[in-house]
């Protein structure tokens, strides 16, 4: 078996997943004029895919490992696939609405099962290389969804944003069949878990973007539900007592802010562009590129560096270097787009460095035949993550200019705040470092001492 072959094939699945996450997003107004829709459907039609993706990604994720992950990647490939066709062809928003959520369960079949193809099959040595390569993929994929979306709409119709997911899902259908090895593992399905897991976060993250505090204390009560169940079954969907494991605590925050801080930093530059620098929503997205270029380039080169200095070295690194990039982006900004590019193109490779070992120390946390449910743990986190950083620096932005101050100053506040957060999070992360005995002995080792 090629497993670069087998990565590719992963790799493109996977785009297809990710662009869909921030597609509709250039293409709102048009959503609006076709479907004479309210601004709030709207919405809807966007954040249901995101709602149903991560509702399902811990139950789909164990299903890959029962049934095995080949064919149901294989089947999500299908589902997501002619989901997107409904969607380009859809006559009605709720045709469309019922297309987004098929998709959304397709791509929750998807993006588990993509992550624990690399981490069963790829051997030890070459395993955080690969990773490096999909959190890469993971992390920059969305603007590079997004920076093709705005050209789709601009040169023809909304409609072919559908498109795009469909060409990839061709692609990694026909590398999938041929490259990708099939694995499974017996073992019983959890019915209550995957029940409760799916009201809890399907809960908190309604509530993350509707501000609905019904959906919050569903989410909670199905949360506690969840953990006490999960405490008692025999064979849980997910063993919490495993969040007592460093690893796996550790890699969970850093995913759960990295991928916060950057979601709320986009949210924000993207209108920066438009309402400070009045660029089109086209030349916006142009301009977001760099940072996800450098995130996807630093993913490439993290193991790398891993290798050299640890993996808990490498996320202080790339958490360090995403603070700066707040900073910059907080001291200097003003109606320029080069006052803020050194921030970004800063916090792109920090974001980047501490994305593939947060995200192996999260995978090999779990044995082999829960791969599947640790990835889905993985995709949960970033969800949530994202989620919560779009909530908290979207809104500091829309506050301050509720409230008459400038857009630059609402911008200030966010990145302060966003800097802060990182900063609490390096200090965990070198905190827990130097607390590991296995760590201060090989810096013992390197230093001769």
């Amino acid at each position: 078996m090629n497993r670069t072959k087998t990565l590719v094939a992963v790799c493109v699945a996977l785009m297809a997943v990710i662009s869909s996450v921030t597609g509709l997003n250039v293409a709102q107004p048009h959503l609006a004029a076709e479907f004479g829709a309210s601004q709030g459907t709207v919405l809807w039609i966007i954040n249901v895919y995101v709602l149903t993706l991560s509702a399902l990604l811990l139950p789909l994720g164990a299903v890959g490992d029962r049934w095995g992950r080949k064919p149901v990647l294989i089947a999500g490939l299908v589902v997501f696939g002619a989901a997107n066709v409904i969607g380009g062809l859809a006559p009605s928003v709720e045709v469309l609405l019922a297309a987004r959520v098929l998709a959304g369960i397709g791509a929750a079949t998807i993006m588990p099962v993509t992550l624990a193809v690399i981490t069963s099959t790829f051997p030890e040595q070459e395993r955080s290389r690969a990773i490096g390569v999909w959190t890469g993929v993971a992390g920059g994929g969305g603007l590079l969804g997004m920076f093709l979306s705005a050209l789709l709409v601009d040169v023809a119709d909304w409609r072919f944003l559908f498109v795009l997911p469909v060409v990839l899902v061709v692609v990694a259908l026909a590398m999938a069949l041929t490259a990708v090895p099939d694995s499974r593992e017996a073992r019983p399905f959890d019915v209550v878990g995957s029940l409760t897991s799916v009201v809890a976060v399907a809960g908190l993250i309604h509530f993350l973007h509707e501000r609905d505090v019904l959906s919050l204390l569903v989410g909670a009560a199905a949360a506690i539900a969840f953990v006490a169940w999960e405490l008692r079954h025999p064979a849980p969907l997910l063993d919490v007592r495993l969040f007592r494991e460093r690893r796996l605590a550790t890699g969970s925050v850093v995913l759960l802010v990295v991928f916060g801080v950057q979601a709320g930093v986009s949210v924000v530059l993207y209108p920066f562009f438009q309402t400070v620098l009045g660029w089109s929503g086209l030349v916006s997205t142009v301009a977001l590129l760099p940072m996800a270029g450098m995130m996807m380039v630093a993913s490439g080169l993290a193991p790398r560096l891993a290798e050299r200095i640890g993996a808990r070295a490498t996320m202080a690194t790339g958490i360090a270097l995403g603070g700066l990039g707040l900073v910059l982006m907080a001291v200097f900004v003003n109606a320029a787009y080069l006052t803020v590019l050194p921030g970004m193109i800063a916090m792109g490779a920090g974001m980047g460095l501490s994305m593939p070992p947060a995200t192996e120390a999260i995978t090999s946390a779990l044995p082999r035949e829960r791969q599947g449910v640790a990835s889905a743990l993985n995709d949960v986190t970033r969800e949530f993550g994202t989620a919560l950083g779009v909530a908290l620096l979207g809104a500091m932005v829309a506050g301050a200019v509720d409230g008459g101050e400038s857009f630059v100053e609402g911008w200030r506040t966010a990145m302060w705040t966003g800097a802060a957060i990182t900063a609490v999070l390096l200090a965990l992360v070198v905190r827990r470092r130097s607390a590991d005995p296995a760590a201060s002995a090989g810096a013992r080792r390197r230093t001769g001492s």
